[in-house]
């Protein structure tokens, strides 16, 4: 259990429930969902026999990355921002958000159907349709505008992309500073590299609405008439930020490189909604690069939040310094 996430039982999450809808809501059910690292996740059953699922944010006192200020709250505007905007993209329907001193910051939302895209190919199910409408789903969010670059409530932003993802990048290293990672490369290397790449950034001149955590994990499906999993589902977006739609082409293609996977479903979908996809195009490639070393860097500095250590996750530490080091090599050729 990660540090960040608040040890809730189901009492409290009948005082949660009590909190959002009136003293009359009862529980029938409920039970804590896995595979997530930052909030504590709960699926719940009223007496009404609705399905919802509570989410709650970290205790004021827990630590947090400086992106993550604020996260249960970004959510709960994201989700509104979608249904109003964006009605195509499937996402969890928004029943409440509270804050308290008590309770701190916590959403009641509807739970949507289905298994993740990770289960599913674990399990060796056919996949491909649902990546195809994650594509599609991207490029839909994708035609959202904002009136800033980078996040919102006071976090790392700027008028330009290249302003935005800049600090983005300096708060991270801030970040591995307060916390003490070690990063596989000294950080002047990190922000040599980016601001060499910088001028590629400023071709970006709308602020598109990014999901920014569209990995497997975050992808839910059914399986349809003809027994193929279908896309039922985009979910987690507290991380939501204002950007290149570019940036949005990195988790779901988690360690790998959609400049290498052209025709992967995933980005198959994407073309096909309307999503400009011009990955013959060095400025884009160069883009790719900076959006997955910003990934790396940034899984590499949230470990210790999530209590990840190098002796209790050998794996990743190296797997994630392998990675920096690749995107670095790259971004340093002439």
């Amino acid at each position: 259990m990660s540090p960040t996430q608040r040890l809730l039982d189901a009492e409290l999450v009948r005082r949660y429930v009590a909190a959002s809808l009136g003293p009359d809501a009862g529980v029938t059910s409920c039970a804590p969902l896995t595979g997530g690292g930052f909030a504590a996740v709960w699926s719940v059953t009223l007496d009404d026999g609705r399905a919802v699922v509570l989410k709650v944010g970290p205790p004021p006192e827990v630590p947090l990355l400086r992106y993550e200020r604020g996260l249960i709250g970004a959510e709960a505007r994201y989700l509104r921002l979608v249904a109003a905007r964006a009605p195509a993209v499937p996402v969890p329907p928004l029943v409440h958000h509270g804050s308290d001193a008590v309770l701190g910051d916590w959403l009641l939302t509807g739970l949507l159907p289905g298994r993740t895209l990770h289960q599913l190919t674990v399990d060796g199910a056919p996949v491909d349709a649902v990546r195809a409408g994650l594509g599609a789903a991207l490029a839909a969010l994708h035609r959202v505008d904002g009136d800033r670059f980078g996040y919102d409530g006071g976090r790392a932003a700027g008028t330009t992309w290249r302003e935005a993802f800049t600090a983005m990048v300096d708060e991270l290293l801030a970040d591995a500073v307060d916390w003490a990672v070690p990063l596989p490369v000294p950080a002047g290397r990190l922000r040599h590299l980016v601001h060499r790449h910088a001028d590629a950034l400023d071709v970006v001149r709308r602020p598109a609405l990014l999901h920014v955590d569209g990995w497997a994990g975050n992808v839910l499906a059914v399986d349809g008439p003809d027994g193929v999993p279908r896309l039922t589902g985009l979910v987690d977006g507290e991380r939501h930020l204002y950007g290149d739609p570019l940036l949005d082409l990195v988790s779901p293609l988690l360690f790998r490189r959609a400049e290498d996977e052209p025709d992967d479903a995933f980005l198959r979908g994407y073309r096909t909604a309307g999503g400009p996809l011009p990955l013959d195009d060095p400025g884009v490639r160069r883009r790719l690069g900076l959006y997955r070393l910003h990934l790396y860097l940034l899984m590499t500095v949230e470990m210790p939040s999530r209590g990840i250590t190098r002796e209790n996750d050998p794996a990743r530490v190296a797997r994630l310094a392998e990675l920096l080091d690749r995107e670095l090599a790259a971004l340093a050729e002439p």
